[in-house]
């Protein structure tokens, strides 16, 4: 019998040296690469400053080794610039090539870092010969640098290497790595930023031809989550990209001017600013010089205070928060104006002979600029961000509770003047500190310089400067206290659950549908998206698209209002020049609409289990003991629980399987009648989990409520997502543990939900596809729903669905669409369409044909 322990993952820290040697016998390549790597250094006497210079054009690469010194392309992996480069460099080799060796084998690993590396290299030299007439500046800045160690075969092998990961963690980590490079190569703009690049872009070509299959291009499917994600890192490598541009002795990359939009710090040369200051004449320019040479770690963060901001409101980006849009969006509307502003002072004209040179964004001289379109290209940059982010603005609905940001401004304003006061208060104090000694009113009109950025400054004389270092401590650290205390009072708010507190509508819905209760699928009226029409004691969940308002399921109310609710909200509509529909409504409404002249058409099967009657006894049940039995061999259990009491591993673990099974789609994550993980992050929302022993997640499954009077009368299937390793059976297992569970518990049935666009399995009455009479005058519609399951079916199987769910026998419920004029069938047809998919592009749309076709 096999011991507990035994086969268990050991942690790589914890390996014994059988372990680590195993490791290393696993990787010949990488090992190999490191003796040659020091033997080179040692033959050439490299250690100490480099290869010498009668060997250096031959392995170092340059923008002209080609053709004279072609094999300098492939050479110069194995050479570095001096003994802590080849530290550094053994290190990066090691890291890199020990677990990716083993991964790809040493075959492949060492076809994708050597072909990664010399393609890198050529790509870099045709991009630098393309961009000479464009870029001629910055090329012409490239031209004395030179490339030397491995760091671009590590980029290329890790490349190289995520082919052979899962569709999610490929992703992810292509993003990150192709987004810190790109963050060095178009903001540093190094020769070596550049060949790493190539080189990672190389390995990502390269990666899925030695893993045996073909490279894939295109806009990957992504669900709103992982589009958040992007969106943040997106601003977050505009926001580090100025930074690194202003700290960086010798930036040169195409997009580094974007930090004139940031900062002006500029290095200072004590004997040019002696010259500067002895000139009546340049006293501002002394006075600029001496602000900026006082800036110390408080000045510089205070220069780079819009970079601080944007990274905190990328961190809002990422939790879907509204308010983070909304500063984002300032942020980067008042750079664009900025940045207007600096293309003005570049295309138009001088004033005139003799005028002084044009001057940008905190007095930068941009005459050196050789081709306009060398500065107004980068300046761009913050409109298309601004953009984005408009077009984003449904990615990111969550709001925080009602007050929080008043409670936020207060303290921000309370802190403000207490900081305020201080700085005045001590700078009377210790005004022997600087030069000149400054009186109360000098010290404020200096307070408002002490909260704004350093950068912003420079066109203004300061009118004292602190000499001692209690003077320089307090100048410096007002702003930076105050922006640290805001910026941890802002994440707080961020990290503020969003639910307890909604909007006025939904707080009035859901207190009407706890009150009366309402159909499997009510709980979905609560969803972000939905706007509400109410009676007395009513509402009615509905959305506008194309001029047409698809209410979300039944009335919800007394069942004594539903008819009166029904009849004027289809008023209501028609008076607001929309042509209303009813979707996902049971027969009894469907009777209603009948009785008012409506037609209709079965869009789903809705399939109830009553819990009173579930055992999974017999032999019809016997792939569900099965897979309880599995589970239960296997360590695995159903634990309940919901998304925010969740253990944050826990968490990371759900989103990592729900964005796995999106991104392995080719079309987007649905909505409308589909829940997501911002649905699912609801406190009202039950989860169960299908969890071992190690605390891995299998899958999971989240349950709707369903209220009647007052109390749950019973819970409705959403999501389900399976990790794609995890146990096979592990969804089957979840729902027999719900319905059991739900059972102890009293609750009186359990809806698997119902599966949209799925007609095909005949309920208890035998009916199959069931229509409405005048079947000839809804058969368009009819036609266009069957197109679309059928194009959806390989997708998303809801077809596959609604038969698996057939394995626990429930009761079916056909749900219908009510239309009140045949005429508006096309338009419902394509509002409906994009209620389920709203962000699909044309390419997508073609998929999808693409796959009704092959059908065929």
């Amino acid at each position: 019998m096999r011991q507990p322990d035994q086969g268990r993952r050991v942690p790589a820290g914890h390996r014994s040296p059988a372990g680590w040697a195993r490791v290393l016998r696993g990787s010949p390549a990488t090992l190999t690469f490191v003796g040659l790597f020091w033997a080179a250094g040692a033959l050439s006497a490299s250690f100490r400053s480099g290869p010498p210079p009668f060997l250096l054009p031959h392995v170092a690469a340059t923008s002209h080794s080609v053709p004279e010194h072609w094999w300098a392309l492939l050479l110069s992996g194995f050479w570095e610039r001096d003994l802590a480069g080849f530290i550094v460099g053994t290190l990066v080799v090691l890291l890199a090539g020990l677990p990716l060796e083993r991964r790809l084998g040493s075959l492949k690993f060492t076809a994708a870092a050597l072909g990664g590396h010399v393609l890198g290299m050529l790509a870099t030299l045709g991009f630098l010969a393309a961009a000479r007439g464009l870029m001629g500046s910055w090329i012409r800045d490239l031209s004395g640098h030179f490339f030397l160690g491995p760091s671009a075969l590590a980029c290329a092998a890790a490349m190289a290497a995520t082919a052979s990961l899962s569709t999610l963690w490929r992703r992810r980590l292509r993003v990150v790595l192709l987004a810190v490079l790109l963050l060095f190569a178009m903001y540093a703009g190094g020769f070596e930023d550049l060949v790493r690049l190539g080189a990672a872009a190389a390995g990502g070509l390269l990666g899925p031809v030695l893993v045996g299959r073909r490279p894939r291009f295109g806009r990957p499917a992504v669900s709103r989550h992982e589009a958040r994600i992007l969106v943040a890192l997106l601003l977050t490598v505009a926001a580090v990209g100025p930074v690194v541009a202003g700290l960086a002795p010798h930036a040169v990359g195409p997009l580094s001017v974007l930090k004139y939009l940031f900062t002006n710090i500029q290095p200072v040369d004590p004997a040019a600013l002696q010259a500067s200051c002895s000139r009546p004449a340049d006293l501002r320019d002394c006075a600029a010089a001496q602000l900026q040479l006082r800036a110390g770690a408080g000045g510089i963060f205070m220069a780079i205070l819009p970079s601080f901001l944007l990274l905190l409101l990328a961190d809002g980006l990422r939790r879907g928060r509204r308010f983070a849009w909304a500063g984002a969006l300032l942020i980067q509307a008042s750079l664009s104006l900025l940045a207007a502003v600096t293309i003005a002072g570049v295309l138009l004209p001088p004033p005139g002979p003799g005028s002084p040179a044009r001057e940008g964004v905190g007095g930068i001289e941009l005459s050196g600029y050789s081709h306009p379109l060398s500065l107004v290209l980068p300046m761009l940059l913050p409109v298309f961000l601004t953009v984005l982010l408009l077009a984003g603005r449904n990615l990111f609905p969550v709001r925080a509770p009602r007050g929080t940001y008043l409670r936020l401004a207060r303290r921000v304003l309370v802190a403000l003047v207490l900081l305020s006061l201080v700085y005045v208060g001590l700078g009377l104090a210790l005004a022997p500190g600087f030069t000149p000694a400054p009186g109360m009113p000098q010290l404020l009109a200096d307070v408002p310089d002490r909260f704004l950025p350093l950068g912003f400054l420079v066109d203004r004389s300061p009118a004292f400067f602190p000499e001692s270092t209690a003077a320089v401590v307090l100048y410096e650290s007002i702003g930076v206290v105050f922006w640290a205390w805001t910026g941890a009072l802002l994440l707080r708010t961020f990290l503020r659950p969003a639910h307890g507190r909604h909007s006025a509508d939904e707080e009035q819905a859901r207190h009407i549908l706890k009150s009366h209760g309402g159909g499997s699928l009510s709980w979905m009226t609560t969803w972000s998206g939905n706007s509400y029409w109410f009676t007395s004691s009513s509402f009615i969940a509905y959305r506008v698209l194309n001029g047409v308002a698809i209410a979300l399921g039944p009335p919800v109310g007394p069942a004594a209002e539903r008819e009166a609710a029904f009849t004027e909200f289809a008023r209501y509509c028609r008076f607001s020049g929309w042509t209303p529909c009813f979707y996902f409504v049971p027969e009894s409404l469907r009777t209603l609409g009948a009785s008012l002249g409506w037609g209709s058409v079965q869009v789903a099967q809705e399939t109830v289990l009553r819990l009173d009657e579930v055992s999974f006894r017999g032999k019809k049940f016997q792939d569900i003991r099965t897979a309880l039995n599995r589970a239960a061999k296997a360590g695995i259990r159903a634990e309940w629980t919901t998304f925010a009491q969740a253990p944050i591993a826990v968490q990371a673990q759900i989103e990592a399987i729900s964005e796995e099974w999106v991104a392995d789609k080719k079309v987007p994550e649905m909505g409308f009648t589909l829940g997501s993980l911002d649905e699912l992050d609801d406190p009202e929302v039950r989860c169960l989990l299908a969890i071992d022993a190690d605390h891995t997640v299998h899958a999971l499954a989240s349950w709707l409520p369903v209220y009647r009077n007052g109390y749950v009368a019973g819970w409705t299937l959403d999501f389900m997502r399976r990790r794609g390793d995890g146990f096979r059976a592990s969804i089957d297992f979840l729902i027999a543990s719900a319905a059991l569970s739900l059972q102890d518990e009293g609750c009186e049935f359990m809806s698997l939900s119902g599966a949209p666009l799925a007609r095909g399995v005949a309920g208890p009455a035998g009916t199959e596809g069931t229509v409405a009479a005048g079947a000839d005058a809804n058969g368009t519609l009819d036609r266009m729903l069957d197109w679309l399951g059928a194009a959806l079916e390989p997708v998303y199987g809801f077809r596959s669905l609604l038969a698996f769910k057939a394995k626990f026998k429930p009761d079916y419920a056909p749900m219908y669409l009510l239309y009140p004029d045949a005429a508006a069938l096309p338009a419902i047809a394509n509002a409906i369409t994009r209620a389920y998919l709203p962000s699909i592009n044309l390419g997508q749309g073609l998929t999808l044909v693409r796959g009704l076709l092959a059908r065929r």
